[in-house]
């Protein structure tokens, strides 16, 4: 059977999170205060909030740094779910974004913000999108790549992090190019300083912060797709703890919090989420 798209993804979402807000009135406005006792045992079992990043990206961590410099929309939103639930936030940082994603698969993990996908629905438990960001091309000073729509050539190289999902969709579209795939951004980073790859491709967040660490490139005008950034959590963690997390997201975006995070991460490329 063929997998649901995001699309389809977010709309099924708020059929099933409007039937249990209307069958958990108790949750309105908890989101504004310490959550109830249901709710810490299910986001936050171990009696913290262990969020689980990796550097590199504003929508996670811009850069390892002390915890208590740590910036990053993950960071600053996981220490608010944490204030509000009561428990104390642990950042947990991985090398990579798959590492990341398999610790809160596996309950190792309770906390995280990702592009939500279909495939990872599947292992992990999304709220609703707080924000979509453009997917971009960032280029060396000397690529052949001059525009977002060029990036099919005879040979070209097409940078892509190792297990993300624009490798999974160029994969899938690109059949001039050859995609070489990394397994962290700083690897990515020394490849286009030494001109081993035409472009390298992903959300525009993560790009403007490559671009700082690759005298002259630039990222390109115009995107070949988008992603939707949303909180996750472990599946199984029950149904009044996610519709705390749904009401939770719409706080923050309503309240200003997003914003605030988003601004101190640096993160550029934000649209406004599909409706």
């Amino acid at each position: 059977m063929r997998a649901p798209s995001a699309e389809g993804l977010v709309l099924s979402r708020r059929l099933l999170l409007g039937a249990a807000f209307s069958s958990s009135g108790w949750l309105w406005g908890c989101a504004a205060g310490r959550g109830p006792d249901s709710v810490r045992r299910a986001l936050a079992p171990t009696g913290e909030l262990r969020v689980a990043v990796y550097p590199g990206s504003p929508t996670s961590l811009v850069e390892e740094a002390p915890e208590d410099r740590m910036r990053g929309v993950s960071v600053d939103l996981g220490r608010l779910l944490a204030s509000r639930l009561g428990v104390r936030a642990r950042i947990v940082v991985f090398p990579r974004l798959a590492e990341a994603l398999a610790a809160v698969q596996h309950g190792e993990a309770d906390f995280t913000i990702t592009n939500m996908t279909a495939q990872r629905a599947q292992v992990v438990e999304f709220a609703a999108p707080l924000v979509d960001l453009e997917l971009g091309v960032l280029v060396p000073a000397s690529s052949r790549i001059a525009s977002t729509d060029s990036l099919e050539q005879p040979d070209a190289i097409i940078g892509i992090s190792q297990g993300s999902s624009s490798e999974r969709v160029l994969g899938g579209r690109l059949t001039l190019s050859r995609l070489r795939s990394f397994p962290t951004l700083d690897a990515a980073a020394l490849a286009l300083n030494r001109g081993e790859v035409d472009a390298f491709a992903t959300n525009k967040g993560i790009l403007f912060e490559l671009a700082k660490r690759v005298p002259g490139s630039r990222v390109l005008e115009g995107r070949w797709g988008s992603e939707h950034l949303a909180p996750a959590i472990p599946k199984g963690r029950g149904a009044a703890g996610l519709a705390y997390l749904e009401q939770f997201t719409q706080d923050v975006r309503t309240g200003g919090e997003l914003e605030h995070a988003t601004n101190r991460a640096g993160l550029r490329g934000t649209v406004p989420p599909s409706p």
